[in-house]
């Protein structure tokens, strides 16, 4: 788990009932249950980042899940409402996310509550792949 020492934050409030991460990009479902949230993936506990890297969903974070960059962007297309809000420095770093929609959110920092179900889609295209020289 990524914890970025310049923020001051508390970290969001973890999941209390079990829901459902729905990957747009391939239709895949993963459920989640609040009493077994991966620990020792990436991102805060509890975040989009850390649920998809444990079922094997390779989604970019060059800064380790410490929202120092904006790889993990992704869309919340469903049960955004279900998240928490996003923190200053969150919203910072988003300003560098290409393709940037109202339903923006950094994987690593984006913890939904388990009201409902979730549905992100990752973008075709991420800053590091426009960056990069090919």
């Amino acid at each position: 788990m990524g914890i970025n020492p310049f923020i001051k934050s508390a970290a969001p409030p973890l999941p209390t009932r079990p829901y459902t991460l729905r990957l747009v990009n391939t239709g895949q479902e993963f459920r989640v249950e609040p009493e077994d949230l991966p620990t020792h993936e990436e991102g805060h506990v509890g975040s989009v980042l850390s649920i998809l890297l444990h079922h094997g969903v390779e989604l970019d974070h060059t800064c380790g899940g410490v929202c120092a960059c904006s790889t993990c962007h992704v869309y919340v297309r469903s049960g955004i409402e279900s998240t928490n809000e996003p923190i200053e420095e969150e919203e910072d770093q988003l300003d560098f996310a290409p393709a940037l929609e109202d339903d923006s959110r950094l994987a690593c920092q984006c913890v939904p509550d388990g009201s409902q179900t979730i549905e992100v889609e990752i973008p075709a295209w991420t800053r590091n792949e426009v960056s990069e020289e090919h």
